[in-house]
């Protein structure tokens, strides 16, 4: 499964889906806070234990998906630690070195990393893309901004679900049996594509002209649960992070 894929349908999936989007926020972006803030080691590490527990906890995301959902970022963060580690010269031919001082430095790097993707993780692991939009718009986003993230949205998974079927279709006439087929194959389905696109676009703007479109087509939103407990929890949670933090940097 594709990593957008599996970040949606575990956010879709997700008990937290039906939470108001303010407490997740707050919970989300305090830890995404902490990370950034506080020292990697132990502030960074906490976040990062932490969001893991409440994505294979409550949010329910599971060890698998979660690997799925990770594995991208995690990669990325690898690339950027190592160009720290690693020192490139030139002396008579290239020369690397690793010091100390670079170790430390792709350490903390490395940690405050992953701690900030994780944290991140615990709010679009449990509020589908949609949910982020509506929340967005009640911020005061200009609505052809949404309105333009939403149709991308849309099309990206029509074009995933088209992508599959025609991939499909083709392995059924056996369409990728050698290189020179697989190559024909492709380029076919390159072109089906991109008229499936453009035909399903023509039939979106005459469908939205009919309505009386012009900058922004608003929705019923479903009730979600507002808890002032989980609020206030996620509050204390925070509150002990930091303090915890802070009186390690002072006792060591």
């Amino acid at each position: 499964m594709a990593h957008g894929l599996a970040l949606d349908h575990a956010a879709w999936a997700s008990p937290w889906r039906e939470r108001s989007l303010r407490d997740k926020g707050v919970l989300s972006l305090g830890l995404l806070g902490s990370a950034l803030a506080l020292p990697p080691i132990p502030g960074g590490a906490a976040v990062a234990l932490i969001s893991v527990v409440l994505l294979v906890g409550p949010i329910k995301v599971g060890w698998g998906r979660l690997v799925r959902v990770v594995w991208l970022p995690v990669v990325s963060i690898a690339i950027g630690v190592a160009t720290v580690a690693v020192s490139v010269g030139w002396s008579s031919g290239p020369t690397f070195a690793i010091t100390p001082e670079g170790l430390r430095t792709a350490r903390d790097l490395a940690v405050r990393s992953l701690a900030a993707t994780l944290a991140l993780f615990t709010l679009a692991c449990s509020t589908p893309m949609i949910d982020l939009l509506t929340g967005l718009r009640k911020l005061r986003v200009p609505d052809p901004l949404i309105e333009i993230a939403s149709l991308i949205y849309r099309f990206a998974f029509g074009l995933i679900e088209n992508v599959g079927e025609i991939r499909r279709a083709q392995e059924g006439r056996l369409g990728y049996v050698d290189r020179r087929a697989a190559m024909r194959s492709t380029s076919m389905a390159m072109s089906v594509l991109f008229l499936r696109v453009w035909e399903r676009a023509r039939r979106l703007d005459v469908g939205l002209a009919g309505r009386g479109y012009e900058d922004s087509l608003r929705t019923l939103e479903p009730p979600r649960i507002r808890s002032t407990a989980f609020l206030v929890g996620s509050l204390v949670l925070l509150a002990v992070l930091i303090g915890t933090s802070v009186m390690w940097g002072v006792l060591r």
